[in-house]
């Protein structure tokens, strides 16, 4: 297998949904109906993952990233996946015991106890020598400041404190993969940059591979070199951020400031648009006090791959 740390061969998940009626009648008429449709949740995803990679897996709601993550944690059976040469669903102790996980806002801290205490548990139950997870914990104070944290109850953790307390977590008995499902959501700017920050650290210094599933594409900027993004269960990208733009190379975002200092913007297309004349149709209405045109963000080009504005 070499390098590969995650291969997915022709990935496929279906569900089978009840067609449901509406009212009372209705529901009743569910209680024995057979009106079933198929959902195709991941639908033939093939993709490979090196070690020490950062992977942003991104993809709109329903687009299957939850569907794919289950799969390669081995909650749910695909057709054929390798997850460090072993097969997820079959081998689940010995697949748990090499990956972490932060899933949304469910902790794996216990809510009463010192964060230390939370730690000394999971160094427990993944059996890590002493050595091991004392240096851990020093690499953790040189990534982040401990301290603070180290002996304060979970429940009387902040949002943010609690995002990087399971990060930590996720990483103490140092896996070979980690999955992170939306690591900054609902965080202010500083403590996403913390958090990034950390990342980025425990990646650089343990050469885990890490997927990151986010809308936020502050994070994907920060962190990931490669993206994979899927939509209605199909793999539609995966190749680096800087190819992707490549693609949406005339594309241009132009934003005015009004005469009432307030500012608007608008993403252009210059093979189709001019520039000069979207200036001047807005001087018509509006007084444009200053002018700036920059190249098209990771955010734009993302949302007009999910707009179905172009193909890449």
């Amino acid at each position: 297998m070499g390098n590969e740390v995650i291969v997915m061969k022709n990935i496929s998940k279906q569900f089978k949904v009840l067609n449901r009626h509406e009212g009372l009648k209705g529901s009743i008429q569910d209680l024995f109906s057979r009106d079933y449709k198929i959902v195709r949740a991941v639908d033939d995803v093939s993709l490979t993952v090196n070690k020490g990679e950062i992977i942003g897996y991104l993809g709109p709601n329903g687009a299957g990233k939850s569907t794919t993550i289950k799969i390669m944690t081995g909650v749910l059976e695909p057709s054929e996946i390798f997850i460090d040469g072993r097969v997820p669903y079959k081998d689940r102790t010995a697949n748990s015991e090499n990956i972490g996980v932060v899933f949304g806002q469910r902790s794996q801290l216990w809510w009463n106890l010192p964060l230390i205490e939370s730690f000394n548990l999971l160094r427990d139950i993944y059996l890590v020598p002493e050595k091991d997870y004392q240096d851990m914990l020093e690499l953790y104070r040189s990534l982040v400041d401990l301290e603070p944290i180290l002996h304060k109850p979970v429940r009387q953790m902040s949002l943010g404190q609690r995002t990087l307390s399971d990060i930590l977590a996720a990483f103490l008995h140092n896996p070979g993969i980690v999955f992170l499902d939306e690591p900054t959501i609902g965080l202010d700017v500083s403590m996403k940059a913390r958090i990034r920050e950390l990342i980025r650290g425990l990646n650089e210094v343990k050469g885990t591979t890490v997927i990151l599933t986010t809308h936020d594409m502050g994070d994907v900027d920060a962190l990931c070199k490669r993206i994979i993004i899927i939509d209605k269960g199909k793999k539609i990208y995966d190749n680096d951020i800087e190819h992707l733009k490549s693609y949406f190379g005339s594309y241009r975002t132009l934003r005015m400031r009004l005469g009432d200092d307030s500012w608007v913007e608008q993403v252009i297309d210059e093979k189709k648009t001019d520039v000069m004349h979207v200036m001047q149709e807005m001087q018509k209405e509006h007084k444009i006090k200053d002018i700036q045109l920059q190249e098209i963000s990771t955010e734009e080009v993302i949302r007009k791959i999910y707009e179905g504005g172009e193909s890449a």
